[in-house]
């Protein structure tokens, strides 16, 4: 089995104003787009051709717009999962940290949404 061009887990993805599931995954393999939910149930699949993708002008930097079937979806895809991978690891506060948050390092790599509007658009075939 081949791997997927683009895969994205903890996907938050609404429709409007509702949430459909807060931890999904998109995945864009053999020429087909699918949004799932956290079980793997599919929300909604179209070939790439036929999907309209971007980010709006007032949209964060881990968030895409993705209109399939005509449905538009609000994808907003984090880093590392859900909690952008800023799990801690439980030893900091004791040792001899001064206890303020460490400040994010700067990423020279692309958001996780540009990774997907890219991807989506190679699959397609559009340059």
């Amino acid at each position: 089995m081949r791997e997927p061009e683009f895969s994205a887990r903890g996907v938050e993805i609404n429709r409007r104003l509702r949430s459909l599931t807060r931890a999904g995954e998109v995945r864009i393999e053999d020429g087909r787009l699918a949004l799932l939910t956290s079980y793997g149930s599919e929300i909604d699949s179209a070939p790439v051709t036929a999907v309209r993708a971007g980010r709006p002008w007032f949209a964060g930097p881990d968030e895409a717009v993705a209109t399939v079937n005509g449905t538009r979806y609000r994808l907003t895809l984090h880093k590392n999962g859900r909690d952008g991978g800023a799990a801690d690891s439980g030893g900091a506060r004791g040792s001899g940290d001064s206890g303020k948050p460490k400040e994010p390092e700067e990423s020279k790599e692309p958001e996780e949404s540009g990774r997907f509007l890219a991807a989506l658009k190679r699959a397609a075939g559009r340059r």
